[in-house]
C-alpha cells in the first residue's frame, strides 16, 4: 500500500510519470558536455554569457532561499527529530508542502545542468571534471525515486543542506560574474570548498545514524543506504580536489595567479 499511497501525490507534476523523459534529458546531456557542445565550439570564439550567468546564478540563490524555507517549514523546523523521521504519506497540507518542495528541489537538479552548458559555451573546459558531471547527473536521475516513493522524512536532509550550500555557492559564482570589481568580496573562495565538505560530513553523520538507531521504521531503507554512499563517495571525491587544488596548490584563485588579474576575460 506504501507503493500507492506514494504515487497518486505526485500525479500531475512534470517528468514524474515515469523515469524515462529524465533519462533522455541526462543521456542528451552528457553526450552535449563531453562531446557535441565542445566540437561545436572547437572553432568558435567563447561565448559573453555574462548576462544570462548574472540572472541565473542570482535566480538560483532566490530559488534556494526559497526551497531552504519550504524544507523548513514542511518538516524540518516545524517537529523533525533530526533522527528517525518518517516518509508523512498522507494528504495533509503540510505532507503535500513536503512533496511539493522535494519534486522542486528535484526540478532544480535540471536547471543546475546549465552551469556544464555555461562551461562549454565559455570553453572552460577544464571545469568539466568527473566529478562535476557525476555530481549533476546522479543526483537528479536518483531523486527522481526519491519524489516518486519517498518525498519527506529524513531522506530529505541532505536536500535542505545542499539548497543552503547552494545559497552561498550560486552568490559566489554570481558575485564572481559581475567582474574584477566586486573580485574583493570574493576572499572566501578557499572557505567554499570546506563548506561543501562539511555539508557531506553532516549528511552522512545524519544518515548514518540509521545504523545506531535501534529499529527505526523508515519506509525505504534503501534510500538511506544510497544517500549514505552517496555522502561517503563525494566526501571522498571532494576530499582529493581539496588535495589537488590546495594541497599540491594547482588551483589557486585566478586572479591571484603572478598577480595579474586573469579574470578581466570573463
Amino acid at each position: 500500500s506504501k507503493i500507492l499511497y506514494a504515487n497518486p501525490r505526485v500525479d500531475g507534476y512534470p517528468l514524474m510519470s515515469s523515469p524515462l523523459p529524465q533519462t533522455i534529458i541526462i543521456a542528451a546531456y552528457i553526450y552535449f558536455v563531453t562531446n557535441l557542445g565542445p566540437k561545436f565550439m572547437e572553432n568558435r570564439k567563447p561565448f559573453d554569457l555574462r548576462q544570462i550567468m548574472l540572472f541565473y546564478n542570482f535566480g538560483v540563490v532566490a530559488l534556494s532561499i526559497y526551497m531552504t524555507y519550504e524544507f523548513l517549514m514542511s518538516g524540518w523546523a516545524t517537529g523533525y527529530s533530526f533522527r528517525c523521521d518518517l516518509v508523512d504519506y498522507s494528504w495533509s497540507p503540510m505532507a503535500l508542502r513536503m512533496v511539493r518542495v522535494c519534486w522542486m528541489y528535484y526540478f532544480s537538479k535540471f536547471i543546475e545542468l546549465l552551469d556544464t552548458v555555461f562551461f562549454i559555451l565559455r570553453k572552460k573546459n577544464e571545469q568539466v571534471t568527473f566529478l562535476h558531471v557525476f555530481h549533476h547527473t546522479i543526483m537528479p536521475w536518483t531523486w527522481w525515486f526519491g519524489v516518486k516513493f519517498a518525498p519527506g522524512g529524513l531522506g530529505t536532509f541532505h536536500g535542505m543542506v545542499n539548497c543552503i550550500v547552494h545559497v552561498i555557492m550560486y552568490m559566489y559564482y554570481g558575485l564572481c560574474t559581475l567582474g574584477p570589481a566586486y573580485h574583493k568580496y570574493l576572499w572566501w573562495k578557499k572557505y567554499m570548498t570546506t563548506i561543501q565538505l562539511v555539508q557531506f560530513i553532516i549528511v552522512t553523520v545524519h544518515i548514518g545514524q540509521i545504523y545506531t538507531m535501534d529499529n527505526c521504521p523508515y519506509q525505504y531503507p534503501v534510500f538511506m543506504f544510497i544517500i549514505w554512499l552517496y555522502g561517503v563517495l563525494f566526501l571522498i571525491l571532494f576530499l582529493h580536489f581539496w588535495y589537488v587544488a590546495y594541497t599540491k596548490g594547482q588551483r589557486l584563485p585566478k586572479h591571484m595567479k603572478n598577480g595579474i588579474d586573469k579574470n578581466k576575460s570573463e
